[in-house]
């Protein structure tokens, strides 16, 4: 993955990118020519999140994600998913035939499983191995009012064990996510504890870095030190302080106008050797896609524009972190 050229400046690079996106409203989105020359799709792999194509059917879904350039789909498998839970065995099939026409690679699975007990989500994991995937994001935890956090953690830390014990058998990686706000994991330094007595081959975190300097700040290096040995997946998306409805909170935006600092975030990824598979969110105003709208109020060329854009960021800026 490793790339030594420094690339372009950041200034160079918004110029290059604007002069991309113009071609886009002249070309037609799935042309061979949009996706060989912008840019080279050697240098780091990236998974869409699927959440924002959820306007299309898997065929449309996977066409669009090739043409843009991505080498995956981070595919939903929730309620109100691509691929609904109950009907796992019979669809996802169909999507995974899907994705493998249009040449994108099946292993990436977001999914809102934790409780092993429950026979759904034991066949969403055993759908999810036949069909070829290698990682999942579990379902997210909170800490009940009536519990005190350090006897959640232990509840928490079995049932990790026991669904990473799951996953050994069915050759899968379980990522937690870390999500800011009253979750479990938006500490960073929830994790380690809670997955303490997991294997760490096949349970680990879903690292976000958007999530982790919205809670850690500052310090969302030393978060990511900590956490570093257990990161099994990676989310990229930005966001900037802003004041909203009374108050200051987080608004999301795409990369690269946010207080996210990628160059060294990415360096100290190279620095660490995480080498994971990578989910591209977008949570900012995509006319309904952002939340996983089934209809949306953009035209879809500007969202499949503003989806390259940010997948040439991150390409960029891999380039240019050392």
């Amino acid at each position: 993955m490793r790339n030594d050229n420094k690339g372009i400046s950041r200034r160079d690079f918004t110029k290059k990118s604007a002069t991309a996106l113009a071609g886009i409203s002249l070309l037609q989105i799935g042309s061979p020519l949009l996706a060989s020359s912008v840019v080279s799709r050697n240098d780091i792999e990236v998974n869409l999140f699927s959440k924002h194509l959820q306007f299309l059917d898997y065929n449309e879904m996977c066409s669009a994600a090739a043409d843009i350039g991505f080498n995956g789909l981070d595919l939903t498998v929730r309620p109100k998913g691509h691929v609904l839970p109950e009907n796992v065995t019979e669809d996802l099939p169909k999507a995974v035939e899907a994705m493998k026409k249009y040449g994108l690679n099946p292993q990436m699975l977001t999914t809102n499983v934790w409780d092993i007990s429950n026979e759904t989500e034991q066949r969403v994991l055993e759908a999810a191995s036949k069909a070829g995937f290698s990682h999942y994001r579990t379902g997210w935890l909170t800490y009940p009012e009536n519990t005190s956090i350090e006897e959640s953690q232990a509840i928490f830390l079995e049932q990790a064990a026991k669904l990473g014990e799951v996953n050994k058998k069915l050759g899968l990686i379980g990522c937690y996510q870390n999500h800011a706000g009253n979750h479990v994991g938006a500490p960073i330094w929830d994790l380690p504890t809670i997955l303490s007595k997991a294997d760490d081959n096949y349970m680990g975190c879903q690292y976000d870095i958007r999530h982790a300097v919205v809670e850690g700040g500052k310090s969302w290096e030393l978060d990511l030190r900590r956490i570093e040995p257990l990161i099994k997946s990676i989310v990229i998306k930005d966001f900037k302080w802003g004041y909203k409805n009374g108050k200051y909170e987080p608004i999301n935006t795409p990369l690269g106008e946010g207080v996210v600092e990628f160059d060294k975030y990415f360096s100290l990824l190279k620095k660490y050797k995480i080498n994971v598979p990578i989910s591209l969110h977008l949570e900012y105003d995509l006319g309904g896609a952002e939340h996983g709208a089934k209809e949306i109020t953009m035209d879809k060329k500007e969202v499949f524009a503003k989806m390259k854009h940010d997948l040439l960021f991150i390409r960029e800026a891999w380039q240019r972190a050392e």
